[in-house]
C-alpha cells in the first residue's frame, strides 16, 4: 500500500508544471481473486480523495487490467466508472496498463486516454507510465478532447505465446510507435487479454486515440485485422513439452545453465505457487534421484513445511509432504532430504528453505515468491551454471534469466495458469472466441468510435 507523497516516488519525470495530488496505490503478487470487501474499501478511499481534491483537470490511473474481484466481472471498468462519476465529464482520465489486462468497452468508455506496454517481457513499464502521463498533460495543455477507436478481437492467448521477442507479436507491437506519430493520432495500444480469468471482457483488444476520427478508425481496424489474421501464428518462444520430456531434453543438452519454465503455476501470471507436480517429476528421474545429475527447483509456497525446516535447522534430515498449501488440487508430494540452507525473513518470500534430495535442490518458501533474477538463486547458495537444470515457475524467461540461459524449454505443467487454456473449462467468456472455438466465422472488426 502506498499513499500520499510517497506515491510520487513510483514515477519518473512527472511534469513539474502540474499540481499532482497523490492518493492511493495498492498492489499484490498476482494470484486469485481480490476480496470484495478489500476492493470496496480501497475504492472508497480513492473516491474520497478525489472528492476532497475537486475540481480536477485530469486523473492518471495506474492499473494492470486483469484484476478479478469476487462478485464483479469487470473490476477496472467498475473502478474507472466510479472515478468518472466523481470527477465529472470535463476532467480527462488517462490510464496505463499491462497488455495482459483486458480493455473492455465499459473501461474505455470511462477513460479518455489509454496505453499499454509494448514489450513482453515488460521492459518498457516505466516508459508506459510516462507516456500515459505525457499524453494526459499534452491534451490538457492543448485543450484536446480525444476520440477513441476501440475494437474487441475475439482471440484469447496465454501471454507466453505473445512475446514481443518473436513474430507475429514483434511486428504488431512494433507498428505502434509508427502509428502514434501519424497526424491526428495520440496513441495506439494492443491488449492480449488475460487468459486465466473467466469473464466476458477477457479477450484481445485495440485502442487508438487521437483527434482525427478517420485516422484512428483506419489504424484501429488495421491493427485488429492483422492480429486476427495472425491468430494461429502466435507460439511459444522456445520448444515446449510435458515435464518428463523437458527434463530428458535438458539433461541431454550440453548447454548450461539450462532453464525449464514450470509454466502452469507461474505466480506472476496468477498461479497459486503451491503446485509441486514438477518436483514429483524431477524426483522420479533416476539420474536426479540418485544424485548423478543435479537440478534446482524454485519453488513451492508451503509455510508449514518451511517452518519444519527452520525448526530442524541447517544440515538436518527432514521428511516432508509439500504442495497444495493454498488449495491447489494437485496434491502433496513426498520430499525427504537434508536442509541445505535456511534464509530467514526474505522481504518477499518470508522464511525460505532449500532441501536437498538426491541431486534435486527444492526451494520452499513461506510466502509466494517469483524467482526472476540469478541473484534470487545465488542468495540461497545455488548457482544455475553449476547445476544441470534450473526449473523455475515462470512462462517466457524474464530478461535476467533470458540473458543467463544457454538452453531453455517450456514445460506444459498443470496449475492455475495452464498454458492449454482450452482444457480449463471457461464458462463466462463472450463466445465464440479463438482458440476455444477454432472454426468460428470471421468477426466484425469495425471499430467503435467513442468520445466523451
Amino acid at each position: 500500500m502506498t499513499r500520499g507523497p510517497q506515491l510520487l516516488t513510483r514515477y519518473d519525470s512527472l511534469p513539474s508544471e502540474v499540481d499532482w495530488v497523490p492518493l492511493v496505490h495498492a498492489r499484490a503478487l498476482p494470484g486469485g481473486a481480490v476480496e470484495r470487501a478489500f476492493y470496496e474499501r480501497i475504492k472508497r478511499e480513492l473516491l474520497a480523495g478525489l472528492r476532497d481534491a475537486l475540481p480536477l483537470s485530469g486523473v492518471y490511473l495506474d492499473i494492470h487490467g486483469a484484476m478479478t474481484v469476487v462478485g464483479l466481472t469487470d473490476a477496472e471498468g467498475d473502478l474507472a466508472g466510479a472515478v468518472r462519476a466523481v470527477v465529472g465529464p470535463d476532467a480527462l482520465i488517462s490510464a496505463s496498463m499491462d497488455p495482459h489486462g483486458n480493455m473492455s468497452r465499459q473501461l474505455i468508455t470511462a477513460l479518455d486516454l489509454a496505453t499499454a506496454h509494448r514489450m513482453s517481457p515488460h521492459e518498457d513499464a516505466a516508459q508506459t507510465k510516462q507516456r500515459a502521463v505525457a499524453n494526459l498533460v499534452a491534451c490538457l495543455d492543448q485543450g484536446v478532447r480525444p476520440h477513441k477507436a476501440w475494437v474487441r478481437i475475439p482471440v484469447l492467448l496465454p501471454g507466453e505465446k505473445a512475446s514481443t521477442r518473436d513474430m507475429p507479436a514483434r511486428e504488431i507491437y512494433g507498428e505502434l510507435s509508427r502509428i502514434e506519430r501519424l497526424a491526428g493520432v495520440i496513441d495506439a495500444a494492443v491488449w492480449i487479454g488475460y487468459a486465466w480469468a473467466d469473464e466476458p471482457r477477457c479477450s484481445a483488444a485495440v485502442v487508438v486515440t487521437g483527434t482525427d476520427e478517420a485516422a484512428i478508425t483506419r489504424e484501429a481496424r488495421a491493427l485488429a485485422e492483422t492480429y486476427w489474421n495472425a491468430r494461429a501464428k502466435f507460439a511459444f518462444s522456445t520448444a515446449s513439452g510435458d515435464a518428463d520430456w523437458c527434463i530428458t531434453t535438458g539433461l541431454a543438452s550440453g548447454k548450461r545453465p539450462f532453464f525449464i519454465s514450470d509454466s502452469g503455476d507461474n505466480p506472476t501470471a496468477g498461479g497459486a505457487g503451491d503446485v509441486a507436480f514438477m518436483l514429483e517429476r524431477l524426483l522420479a528421474h533416476p539420474a536426479l534421484a540418485s544424485g548423478g545429475a543435479s537440478a534446482i527447483w524454485a519453488s513451492v509456497v508451503d509455510p508449514s513445511a518451511v517452518a519444519r525446516c527452520v525448526d530442524a535447522g541447517d544440515g538436518a534430515t527432514v521428511a516432508l509432504r509439500v504442495g497444495g498449501a493454498l488449495g491447489s488440487a494437485h496434491g502433496k508430494i513426498a520430499l525427504e532430504g537434508r536442509v541445505q540452507r535456511v534464509l530467514k525473513a526474505d522481504p518477499v518470500g518470508g522464511d525460505i528453505a532449500v532441501v536437498a534430495s538426491g541431486g534435486v535442490r527444492a526451494v520452499l518458501t513461506g510466502r509466494r515468491k517469483p524467482f526472476h533474477f540469478v541473484r534470487d538463486f545465488t542468495d540461497l547458495g545455488l548457482d544455475p551454471a553449476a547445476h544441470d537444470l534450473t526449473v523455475v515457475k515462470i512462462g517466457y524467461l524474464v530478461p535476467d534469466l533470458f540473458a543467463a540461459a544457454n538452453g531453455w524449454v517450456i514445460a506444459l505443467t498443470p496449475g492455475g495458469v495452464d498454458q492449454d487454456i482450452v482444457r480449463l473449462g471457461h464458462r463466462g467468456l463472450d463466445r465464440p472466441i479463438y482458440p476455444l472455438d477454432p472454426q468460428m466465422s470471421a468477426p466484425d472488426l469495425e471499430p467503435a468510435l467513442l468520445q466523451r
